[in-house]
């Protein structure tokens, strides 16, 4: 069937003149979601870890026909839920052919449409707009006037047109009225000057604005959806409180709660799907990573008002990825599996996600960053390995043992030094990796359990990635100047200095 291209023809069809001006667009959210809670469909894909807590809290204030707020930290998926809602529209919805701001055909409220109906009748032209084409966002800065979100006059319309400066002929709508008839959603709402703000609440709840000195009434039909982080609120700027009142609910996202929740959204997010060797991401692998942000979110030196945002493991995991395909094509192979030592190689994707209190800004972002993964390290490997007895692989190190192993090391000269260390290989089986495996994957659980062995202190590393005993070993002056610390002579000066 033929979508209508007249007036004429649309009154005749499916979209009739009575179920086209009784339902705005909220009223076309709440009716589409109806039908999709009714024949238990998902609502929103993609979105994982709020279905008990953020999703029914949305969908209430989809029913109440509210416009809403998200309010989170960075990284919880406020713009993503906010894009998905446009799936909750109609697929297709007529407007007045030409229009700016997609006028109801039934009932335009533009004066160019107005005119053109009046003139044509049936015969005036009907376009048709999709879901995806009905949601318009913007992201709050301090530079945005009233003129981008509502409209200006346009002195090169009045000039074509023959139009005095007063007529409505010659207004440039902004980006709030060619969102009629759809979803306008406002990314970090408190950065927004608050002259502006209070230009949005008096459209959304009056439908009427001032342009450059004349008033302009514009009944506009949209459902209003807005983003902030918390700190905003404080940091940058705030919400007016007439706006506030305004938004019918105040949604709060959050940060995964478990382990098992970030791991999937990571999986979702990260880029793994490449062209190249074949690709083996351990769980060890990926649960390290996560841990990476949750312990992060709870250390003392990292700010908690900015967040650890979900983005950060996701960097670091495509970034273990790449250092890992990397290594593989140097070295002609054709499987690629990441390694803990990889997860080191990722740290430029961690230390420009953390915001440091005073304390971490004095110790590092670099200092930070490595501890954080070694207490990753530690929590994942007790997962793995938890009553398991390593007495064996202890002694060997403390009887003078050495193994040098770092992100470049091929994969065959690995397997041949781990071999050495009695019992090493057989305990990978606790992660699933059997002594048949290729030598990627068995060198990657090799190291993990080594590099687990060190975050709990039980044999010791060098910053060069030499795997000693568990005692201390004396630090290289190379170490030393790259930790900050005086070498062992100049430090044996200043004691006599001092004397």
């Amino acid at each position: 069937m033929s979508t209508p291209q007249t007036l004429g023809e649309l009154r005749t069809s499916q979209f009739s003149e009575k179920r086209i001006l009784r339902r705005g667009v909220k009223d076309e959210l709440r009716e589409n979601l109806l039908t999709r809670l009714k024949a238990k469909e998902p609502v929103f894909t993609g979105i994982v870890g709020y279905d008990d807590t953020v999703i029914p809290q949305l969908l209430n204030a989809i029913l109440s026909r509210h416009n809403f707020i998200l309010l989170g930290l960075r990284g919880q998926a406020k713009s993503r839920i906010l894009r998905a809602l446009a799936g909750l529209l109609d697929e297709q919805s007529p407007y007045i052919a030409g229009c700016e701001i997609r006028d109801n055909p039934y009932a335009p409220i533009c004066r160019r449409c107005k005119e053109l109906v009046a003139r044509e009748g049936d015969q005036t032209p009907i376009a048709w707009m999709e879901r995806d084409e009905r949601y318009v966002e913007k992201l709050a800065t301090p530079d945005v006037t009233i003129a981008d979100l509502i409209g200006d006059i346009d002195p090169i319309k009045a000039a074509r047109g023959g139009h005095e400066l007063g007529s409505e002929l010659v207004i440039h709508y902004g980006l709030l009225p060619r969102a009629n008839r759809g979803i306008f959603a406002v990314n970090e709402l408190p950065d927004l000057a608050g002259k502006i703000q209070v230009g949005l609440f008096n459209i959304m709840q009056e439908g009427d604005v001032q342009i450059k000195g004349f008033p302009v009434r514009l009944p506009l039909d949209v459902a209003l959806v807005f983003s902030a982080n918390p700190e905003d609120y404080t940091a940058r700027g705030k919400i007016v409180s007439p706006l506030k009142d305004r938004i019918g609910s105040e949604i709060r996202t959050h940060y995964p709660a478990t382990v098992e929740e970030a791991m999937a959204i990571t999986a979702q997010e990260a880029w793994s799907e490449r062209e190249g060797p074949e690709l083996l991401v351990p769980d060890y692998i990926r649960e390290t990573a996560e841990q990476i942000a949750f312990i992060a979110r709870n250390d003392k030196r990292v700010d908690k008002r900015s967040g650890v945002s979900q983005r950060l493991p996701i960097s670091v995991l495509e970034n273990v990825i790449s250092n890992a395909e990397r290594r593989a094509v140097l070295e002609g192979s054709t499987l690629a599996v990441p390694r803990i030592s990889d997860i080191y190689a990722a740290m430029p994707s961690i230390t420009g996600k953390l915001e440091l209190e005073y304390e971490g800004e004095m110790k590092g972002a670099d200092a930070v960053a490595r501890e954080v993964i070694l207490s990753s390290i530690a929590k994942t490997f007790d997962r793995y390995f938890g009553a398991t007895d390593f007495k064996q692989i202890v002694q060997w190190f403390d009887l003078g043992g050495q193994i040098t192993l770092t992100d470049n090391t091929r994969a065959h000269d690995g397997l041949k030094s781990m071999e050495k260390i009695q019992g090493l290989i057989e305990k990978t089986e606790k992660v699933g990796v059997g002594e048949g495996e290729a030598p990627e994957a068995i060198v990657s659980a090799a190291e993990f359990i080594l590099e687990g062995l060190h975050a709990h202190k039980r044999i010791g590393r060098t910053e060069d990635r030499v795997f000693t005993s568990g005692e201390k070993p004396r630090r290289s002056e190379r170490d030393e100047a790259r930790e900050g610390f005086e070498p062992d002579w100049e430090r044996s000066r200043n004691r006599r200095s001092f004397n």
